[in-house]
């Protein structure tokens, strides 16, 4: 697989504030820790206190949690009573199948970045971990995926958190793939929640790099938030923050990504996951008949930790609390997000972790390499937009100049001429000018648009071409990493996953061109 890199910028995929980020942006430096170089991650450990009994409790629930364990992933478990045992984290929701592509890419960051580390700091451990967005309850987010052109999609009515789904209707699914995916299918079919099913697939496709897929959906993690549980419910103290930030950063020209609520918490209880509210001096689950008094709700967070779970702003601190973690890898929308949690990362007084941009990537087959060759496309023309590349194509390779910018302005000049010597003939004659100007201007632009139709003809070939390429590599209208799925590449290629985690450099925040060979 070769590789070849372009600045993001150049892309025309990614905001401001990502870019700025990145760009290391002087008025941004304030929220956020330390800068996503391996050279800064000495001071992230230093400013990392983890204690021997939450590594205990963490080593322990996981090794709960699996049942199959590949002996890479279980050494690293093991490493994780070590006091120099450091993570770093990606996160993402349970889209089945794994999603769109860029899930891969974000393992593969993690794996990498891990393996760098580890060059640089040899007297540490670092260890690649997945947070399975299992409490998550947006169903419509994961239910479907696109493979070679098809959108699959999972019909389920089930409720509440979706790594506690059962998967008996995925089967379905899978009997309507082209070709047979064994790794999905042992996952799906042998195991009863999808959380399991996901760890499994986990396991299976990232088991030998030593990835830990942890799912935070546990009694004994959620223990030691309580603290944090308590005081969002009673005090309120995140969404002041966190609105105090946002504030901010609109002021200075950011869109927010995330908004609080006063309570940051769902309750969280078989197929049950709503919001908790507070009237008056009652803590309430909207859409349920259960209610607390500040005395009851006091005692449900020390006795029942694991009823509560935490939205997109109290997630982030939770993760930070009960791992070891030094930097987390996220897509443009998380890294942007995070940078709005800062303040309350420091009110809970918790290290804010290094926030690393994953791996971004448009992999290019040998027929798409081939017709990008022959129309002479470079890597950033790639980006543009379909209209763009054909009237650059045209106006490089027409014969003649079709575009009739100059005959309009001596158009215009003539009637402007004209209407002048109207005007001192008789004044009532400048309206009549005008219109018959209205009509030559019009006649124009129906031969520009006949001469263009004309040229497009000459050239259909090849302006067919560029539609298809840019249906084929931009489904939709987007990047590929956000649209295809990982199969659409490994059923054809196994070793796929191998080739990226020999291509991706995971410092280098440039968007990755992948050209098969």
């Amino acid at each position: 697989m070769k590789v070849e890199k372009i600045d993001l910028s150049k892309t025309n995929s990614f905001s401001p504030f990502f870019l700025d980020y990145l760009s290391n942006t002087k008025e941004l430096s304030s929220y956020y820790g330390n800068r996503p170089e391996p050279e800064r991650f000495q001071n992230q450990i230093e400013q990392k206190d983890f204690s021997a009994d939450k590594r205990q409790i963490l080593h322990d629930t996981l090794l709960d949690q699996y049942v199959d364990i590949h002996p890479a992933v279980r050494a690293n478990i093991d490493s994780l009573l070590l006091d120099n045992t450091y993570t770093v984290t990606t996160g993402h929701q349970l889209n089945i199948f794994t999603g769109p592509l860029y899930f891969i890419y974000k393992i593969v960051t993690v794996i990498n970045a891990c393996k760098v580390l580890k060059e640089k700091y040899p007297d540490k451990n670092f260890v690649p971990v997945y947070w399975m967005a299992s409490e998550d309850h947006d169903f419509d987010e994961i239910c479907y995926f696109h493979l070679f052109g098809k959108k699959h999609t999972w019909e389920c009515d089930q409720k509440g958190a979706v790594g506690r789904f059962k998967t008996d209707g995925l089967s379905k699914v899978l009997e309507q793939l082209p070709e047979k995916a064994e790794v999905f299918e042992k996952a799906y079919k042998n195991h009863n929640s999808l959380a399991e099913a996901v760890r499994y697939y986990i396991n299976e496709l990232f088991g030998t790099e030593g990835v830990i897929a942890l799912d935070a959906d546990d009694r004994r993690l959620k223990a030691e938030f309580t603290h944090v549980i308590e005081d969002d419910l009673i005090n309120h103290h995140a969404n002041d923050l966190v609105e105090e930030t946002s504030s901010r950063l609109t002021s200075m020209g950011y869109s927010a990504q995330v908004f609080p609520r006063t309570i940051n918490f769902f309750y969280l209880d078989g197929d049950i996951r709503e919001r908790i509210v507070k009237e008056g001096t009652t803590w309430k689950v909207l859409n349920t008949n259960l209610s607390f008094s500040l005395e009851e709700i006091k005692l449900l967070i020390a006795n029942e930790p694991e009823k509560f779970s935490p939205n997109v702003v109290m997630r982030p601190l939770y993760q930070e609390v009960i791992l070891p973690n030094l930097a987390y890898v996220g897509g443009p929308a998380e890294v942007v997000y995070w940078m709005q949690l800062k303040a309350v990362f420091d009110h809970y007084n918790t290290a804010f972790p290094i926030l690393m941009p994953r791996n971004f990537a448009l992999y290019i087959n040998k027929p798409s390499i081939k017709k990008i060759e022959k129309i002479g496309l470079s890597n950033e023309e790639i980006f543009y937009d379909g209209k763009q590349l054909k009237e650059n194509y045209l106006d490089e390779h027409s014969n003649i100049d079709i575009d009739l910018g100059n005959e309009s302005k001596k158009l215009k000049a003539l009637f402007d001429g004209l209407a002048e010597k109207a005007k001192e003939v008789d004044g009532s004659l400048t309206g009549f000018v005008g219109a018959e100007y209205s009509k030559a201007q019009k006649s124009l632009d129906i031969i520009e648009k006949r001469l263009q139709k004309a040229e497009e003809q000459k050239h259909e070939i090849v302006l067919n071409q560029i539609t298809g390429l840019k249906e084929k590599l931009f489904p939709n209208g987007g990047l590929q990493e956000r649209h295809d799925n990982f199969l659409n590449f490994y059923l054809n290629n196994e070793n796929f996953i191998t080739q990226l985690l020999a291509s991706f450099d995971p410092f280098d925040y440039r968007f990755n061109i992948l050209m098969e060979e």
